[in-house]
């Protein structure tokens, strides 16, 4: 039986506004993420809030007590988001990695995002909107940063797939000695928003194809915005990669909350013949990636 990864991503940047069941302060997002290790989430993905305004909060130390938290009572791999480019936060490539370098310093982190490329986002729902959208930005100097700190610390990129050109961009750079962990491929598709693909299986043997030539044998797993994946659990799982879910990737209003998006997903990957990997078989099976020349 295939070994599968389920990783849980507890809230995003919505608000409560846009998805009202999302964990804000420190104690609901550690009472999610071991909600979501219960139910056989081997990663957690957080965001940090201020419960006051109820908006993002990279500060390191906030993170650093959601991740402690959590691990206090689950064998998980807990990490990160990284600010907006542009936002306070991230005035420049230091510092918008500067939670990440902080938190790995540390040593309370073992993966990190580093998305490799910028693209446009835009609902659906808000086409008609004049003033509607925005521009994801990661800029090259953002990338370099972020891949610097995965071969200073060894701690391993995670890529979100947003469009094609990022699974080719972010291959090259990871190809660069000295080389960085091997970085996870997180295949982002949506239902609401009008980047990348919609979640079918055509659209995933896309980008699998284009993987298999750029970083043959990387891992990956399929995920999005705005989207309900669970459909493509068993294409994933029959073609050997893994699954996110959890209330930053769920269409918004989701009524379903993080334990339950696990618990599907859960399900979905055993119907499918595949069993659940805990946080110390992610661990081994990367790191025989890693030794892989």
């Amino acid at each position: 039986m295939a070994e599968i990864w389920i990783e849980a991503a507890l809230n995003g940047p919505w608000g409560r506004e846009r998805q009202p069941g999302i964990p804000i302060t420190v104690a609901e997002v550690v009472a999610d993420g071991l909600a979501a290790a219960a139910e056989g989430a081997a990663i957690v993905h957080v965001h940090a809030y201020d419960p006051e305004t109820g908006r993002q909060n990279d500060a390191w130390e906030t993170y650093a007590r959601i991740i402690e938290g959590i691990r206090a009572k689950a064998d998980v791999i807990v990490y990160p988001t990284i600010p907006l480019a542009g936002s306070d936060y991230a005035a420049s490539a230091a510092k918008r990695y500067a939670h990440t370098e902080e938190l790995a310093r540390r040593g309370l982190i073992e993966w990190a995002v580093c998305d490799p490329g910028s693209t446009t986002f835009l609902r659906y729902d808000e086409v008609s909107a004049d003033d509607s959208g925005f521009l994801y930005q990661n800029p090259m100097a953002d990338i370099r940063e972020g891949l610097r700190i995965a071969r200073t610390h060894r701690i391993r990129p995670g890529y979100a797939i947003y469009e094609p050109g990022f699974t080719r961009l972010g291959a090259a750079l990871a190809a660069l000695e000295p080389r960085p962990p091997v970085p996870v491929y997180r295949f982002m598709f949506s239902d609401e928003f009008a980047w990348g693909f919609p979640p079918r299986e055509a659209y995933l043997d896309a980008h699998l194809a284009l993987l298999a030539e750029c970083a043959p044998g990387a891992p990956w797993m399929v995920a999005g915005l705005g989207v309900d994946i669970l459909p493509l659990v068993p294409a994933a799982v029959a073609r050997g990669g893994h699954v996110r879910v959890g209330l930053e990737d769920a269409p918004w209003g989701s009524a379903r909350g993080n334990r339950a998006w696990v618990e599907a997903a859960r399900r979905a990957i055993e119907a499918a013949g595949g069993q659940l990997a805990g946080a110390e078989a992610v661990r081994r099976e990367l790191a025989a990636r890693d030794a892989t020349p």
